[in-house]
C-alpha cells in the first residue's frame, strides 16, 4: 500500500531544497555588496530505517547486506567562501581593500566586530568609521609620529586641524672652496679719534675706565678738544645701526653705561672693556684658535693710544663696514651726538664664500644662519685648511656667533676632516633651547670640495624642519600606516589599521552590517599589523567585490528547482497512491 513516510521523504526534499534556493538568492542578491562572501547549503541524509543489518558469510551463505529505507534529507550546514574577491580601484583616500587573510577590526557601540569592507568613511569627530557607524580600530602614534603597538584605539584623520611643526637637526652642503685662493691674514680695521679722562688730552682711557663716573674727552679735530662722554648725565645709550659685514645688515642693537638693565637696550655695563665685549658678541669677531691652524684675528680693543680699534675677521665676505654715522650716543636731557669718529686703515684679505639658509626651532620659528668659509692654510705636503663660521641675527643670546670650526681637504681637494660640526642658537620665545643643528660637508654626492676654480661656491641642498603646517591629505599604505601630508611638505606617519586573522573564519558568525563576530568554532583572533602572521597587505583606494560567482548561482538554482519539483512529485505520486487506496473501499 502506499506509504504516509513518503510525504514526509518529499516534504524534506521541499524544505532543503527551498532553503538552499534562500541561500542562492541572498548570494545573487550581494553580487555587488562590497567585500561579500558567498554562501552555499551543505545537505546531508537523515537517518534511515533498518529492516535488516545484514549478514556475515558463511559456510553455507556468502553473507547479505544491511536493508535500510531512507527518510529524507536534512540541512547538514553553511558554508561560507572566505576566498579573497577582485580588487577594484576607486581612488577615494578612504577606501581600503584586504589582499589576504585578514579582516579589518571594528568597534560596534563598545563591542569588538570583525568586517572585510573596507569603504571607511570620517565622522563629523574625523574619526574613521564604516558605513553604519562602527569605528575602525587601529595602532595610535606617539607626539614623535612612531606608530605605537599594543592596545587597540580608535583611529583618527583630523584633516584640516592637526598642525605640526619640526625643529631642524641636519643641514647638507655642497660646493667648492676655491684652493688657489689667498690666504687670509687679517680682517679689516677700524680705528676711533683718541679719549683720554682729561681735557688736556694726556691720559688716554684703557678698558677700565668707568664711563659712568668718569669724563672723557677727544680732540675736536682743530687743536682744541671736546667732552665726549658727560658723568653727571646716565645713563649713556649707544645704539648701532646701519653696520654692514660683507654687505649684509646686522640689524639694530643698543648698549646702554649703566650698572643695570636698561629698557630696549640689549647690552649694558659701565666701563669700555664691557662695551667692546659686546661690539664682538654683536659684530661676530672672533680671534679663538680653532684647531692647528685656524685663527680669525677678529677683536675690539681699546689701544695704549685711548683708541677705541675694531678688527674684523679674515676673509673678504667678513669685512666691517662702520660708518662713524652708525654709532649715535643718546644721554638723557642732553640729546644725541656721534663721538666714535672712526677711520678704516685696513681691509680684509683671504678667499672666503658665505652662504645663508634657514632652519626652524621647535615652535615652527624660521631662523636665518649665515655660514662662511675662510681659507687658513695650504700645506707644503698638499691640502687646504679652512675656518668656518656660523652666525645669525636671530639668536637671542647677544652673540652673533653661534659655531666655529676647522675643515681640512687633502691634496685631491676632498674632505679629509671637520671640528665641531654643529652650532647652536638660544631660543627664548618658549622653543626648545638651545637649538643645535650638525652640519654635514661630506654626504656621499652632497660634499664639499677644495680645488682650483674662479672663486668658491657653497650652498646648503638640505636641511630637515620646518614652520607650522596643517594636515592636508593622506593615504594608506599596504602596511595599514595612514600616512598624513601637511602644507608643510612633511610627511608623518598618523596612524595604523590593525587586521584580526582567525584560525578557521568558517566558524565566524555574521552580524549583518556586513560585520562577522567570533563563535564557538572560530578561534581568537590574532591581532597584527598588515603583512604579518598572514594578513595579507593593504591596497588604499581600492575595495574589495563580492566573490559570488553569479555562473555558479545560476546553475545551483536550476538544480535547486529540480531537485524541489523532484521532490514535489513524490508527494503528488504518493497522494495519488493513497487515493487509489481509498477508492478500494468505496
Amino acid at each position: 500500500m502506499a506509504s504516509t513516510t513518503a510525504l514526509f521523504t518529499g516534504l524534506s526534499g521541499l524544505i532543503s531544497n527551498s532553503r538552499r534556493l534562500d541561500v542562492i538568492g541572498n548570494n545573487i542578491s550581494n553580487v555587488n555588496t562590497t567585500a561579500f562572501k558567498s554562501n552555499r547549503i551543505q545537505f546531508t541524509p537523515t537517518f534511515s530505517r533498518n529492516f535488516s543489518l545484514g549478514s556475515a558469510p558463511s559456510g553455507n551463505n556468502g553473507g547479505t547486506n544491511p536493508g535500510q529505507i531512507g527518510l529524507g534529507v536534512t540541512i547538514a550546514g553553511t558554508q561560507r567562501n572566505f576566498n579573497n574577491g577582485a580588487i577594484g580601484a576607486t581612488g577615494v583616500a578612504t577606501d581600503v581593500a584586504i589582499e589576504g587573510d585578514g579582516f579589518f577590526i571594528v568597534d560596534v557601540a563598545g563591542s569588538r566586530a570583525f568586517t572585510r569592507s573596507g569603504n571607511f568613511v570620517r565622522n563629523p569627530q574625523n574619526e574613521l568609521v564604516t558605513q553604519s557607524g562602527a569605528r575602525v580600530m587601529g595602532f595610535s602614534v606617539d607626539e614623535q609620529f612612531n606608530v605605537i603597538e599594543g592596545d587597540l584605539v580608535p583611529l583618527s584623520v583630523p584633516v584640516g586641524t592637526l598642525t605640526l611643526a619640526e625643529a631642524s637637526r641636519n643641514v647638507i652642503f655642497n660646493g667648492n672652496l676655491n684652493a688657489s685662493g689667498t690666504v687670509g691674514t687679517t680682517g679689516s680695521v677700524h680705528e676711533g679719534r683718541a679719549w683720554f679722562t682729561d681735557a688736556a688730552l694726556t691720559i688716554p682711557v684703557d678698558a677700565s675706565t668707568d664711563l659712568t663716573t668718569t669724563d672723557v674727552y677727544m680732540s675736536d679735530g682743530a687743536g682744541g678738544f671736546v667732552m665726549a662722554f658727560d658723568s653727571s648725565t646716565n645713563p649713556k645709550v649707544i645704539t648701532l645701526s646701519g653696520v654692514e659685514k660683507g654687505g649684509k645688515d646686522l640689524e639694530t642693537h643698543s648698549f646702554a653705561f649703566s650698572a643695570t638693565a636698561v629698557a630696549g637696550s640689549d647690552g649694558f655695563g659701565t666701563t669700555l672693556g664691557d662695551f667692546t665685549s659686546y661690539l664682538e658678541d654683536i659684530l661676530g669677531v672672533d680671534n679663538s684658535a680653532i684647531g692647528s691652524n685656524s685663527n680669525l684675528g677678529g677683536t675690539v680693543s681699546i689701544n695704549a693710544g685711548g683708541q677705541l680699534v675694531i678688527q674684523g675677521n679674515e676673509g673678504t665676505v667678513q669685512e666691517l663696514g662702520l660708518e662713524t654715522a652708525d654709532f649715535v650716543v643718546t644721554t638723557p636731557g642732553a640729546g644725541s651726538g656721534q663721538p666714535l669718529v672712526l677711520t678704516k686703515t685696513g681691509s680684509a684679505t683671504g678667499e672666503s664664500v658665505r652662504t645663508s639658509f634657514v632652519v626652524y626651532d621647535s615652535l615652527g620659528t624660521p631662523l636665518t644662519i649665515d655660514l662662511t668659509f675662510v681659507l687658513q692654510a695650504t700645506s707644503a705636503s698638499g691640502g687646504t685648511t679652512w675656518q668656518f663660521v656660523a652666525e645669525s641675527n636671530d639668536n637671542d643670546a647677544a652673540a652673533r656667533l653661534i659655531g666655529l670650526g676647522e675643515v681640512s681637504f687633502d691634496a685631491s681637494g676632498r674632505f679629509l676632516s671637520a671640528t665641531n660640526q654643529a652650532f647652536s642658537i638660544t631660543r627664548t620665545n618658549g622653543a626648545v633651547s638651545p637649538l643645535t643643528v650638525n652640519m654635514d660637508f661630506n654626504s656621499g654626492a652632497d660634499s664639499v670640495s677644495s680645488l682650483t676654480d674662479s672663486a668658491s661656491n657653497l650652498a646648503a641642498v638640505y636641511q630637515d624642519g620646518s614652520s607650522i603646517g596643517t594636515l592636508a591629505n593622506f593615504s594608506i599604505g599596504e602596511d595599514g600606516i595612514i600616512a598624513g601630508s601637511f602644507t608643510n611638505g612633511l610627511t608623518r606617519a598618523i596612524g595604523q589599521i590593525a587586521l584580526a586573522k582567525f584560525s578557521n573564519p568558517e566558524g565566524l558568525v555574521d552580524g549583518g552590517d556586513n560585520v562577522f563576530r567570533t563563535g564557538p568554532n572560530s578561534g581568537t583572533p590574532l591581532v597584527a599589523k598588515p603583512r604579518d602572521f598572514g594578513t595579507g597587505r593593504l591596497v588604499g583606494g581600492a575595495l574589495e567585490l563580492s566573490n559570488v560567482d553569479l555562473s555558479q548561482e545560476f546553475i545551483n538554482m536550476i538544480l535547486a528547482s529540480t531537485g524541489y519539483s523532484a521532490a514535489s512529485r513524490v508527494i503528488t505520486t504518493t497522494d495519488e497512491l493513497i487515493n487509489q487506496l481509498l477508492a478500494l473501499g468505496r
